[in-house]
């Protein structure tokens, strides 16, 4: 099996603080959607209160996960809990759907989230909800290396996350002096990002913060090497990859389609309550 490249590495923005959280860092800038098709955005947050009240989406998919702290999340399609560290809400926002992420009683919450996006033909299916709980996920170990799978198959293990459009992700934790070779269809865009660590990704010298790219590969399906190159500290990344949809993109806030006409009618439709009602949904008295 050919090795993949890596064919750029960028650093994450650190924003800090707004009317939301307490701190904010852009990993994934929703800037050139080409580059990073079919992923748009990834932003790290660190909030206590107020957090992200209820507001809507459509025509994408968010992936949270829980870094550190509790999070509360609930919908108007009657979901609601709270998910630890290590645990991924995947949430299929499709033809509308109005939602809030809290930090479980105000205390704190680290998460990351992903915006990934839907094809045309997949912008307006029914609203869905994941909770991929971190002690139910599988998981592949080589040597002094762990993957976390989540989504689609790694090494002949499969994730639990249902796809609308085929994702494979997960997060690799590397011991000192160890490492890992993931594969990546060819046909895939893929992106490392390190949580923690310093290390190598296809040869590149990465560390905490920073984030690796890998683009589609015409000679066939490639591994991409995650090594460990610390000698006390383990390398700990979060990981996906997809196909991308090489369609149109226009984003209007929470909404992602595929013209302006499109996004002038979400805002019409959610505006004239066809995402359903604002939930009086009380806040979590348990994690």
């Amino acid at each position: 099996m050919r090795n993949r490249t890596v064919d750029r590495v960028d650093d994450k923005v650190r924003l800090g603080p707004d009317a939301q959280v307490d701190d904010k860092a852009i990993i994934i800038a929703p800037r050139d959607p080409r580059a990073t098709d079919p992923f748009l955005a990834l932003a790290e947050d660190w909030f206590s209160e107020p957090g992200f009240e209820w507001h809507p989406h459509r025509g994408i998919e968010t992936v949270t996960m829980v870094l550190d702290g509790v999070l509360e999340h609930g919908d108007n399609a009657g979901n609601a809990g709270a998910l630890l560290p290590g645990d991924i809400q995947w949430m299929t926002a499709g033809r509308g759907i109005i939602h809030r992420e809290l930090a479980f009683r105000n205390e704190y919450a680290h998460t990351l989230q992903l915006w990934v996006n839907l094809p045309a033909r997949r912008k307006m299916i029914d609203t869905r909800y994941q909770d991929l709980r971190a002690a139910g996920r599988p998981s592949r170990g080589s040597g002094g290396a762990l993957v976390d799978v989540v989504s689609g198959s790694i090494g002949g293990v499969r994730g639990p996350a249902r796809n609308e459009h085929p994702i494979q992700g997960g997060i690799a934790t590397v011991e000192p002096g160890s490492d890992i070779d993931v594969e990546f269809p060819a046909s895939h865009r893929a992106f490392v990002y390190v949580l923690e660590g310093t290390g190598s990704i296809g040869g590149r010298r990465v560390r905490e913060g920073q984030v690796a790219w890998s683009d589609p590969s015409p000679g066939g399906a490639g591994s991409l090497s995650i090594a460990c190159t610390d000698r006390d500290a383990v390398l700990r990344v979060v990981f996906f990859s997809g196909q991308p949809l090489r369609e149109p993109v226009v984003m209007g806030g929470p909404f992602v389609m595929n013209s302006r006409a499109e996004i002038a009618t979400a805002f019409r439709d959610f505006e004239a309550g066809r995402f359903g009602r604002v939930p009086r949904q009380a806040r979590l008295k348990r994690a």
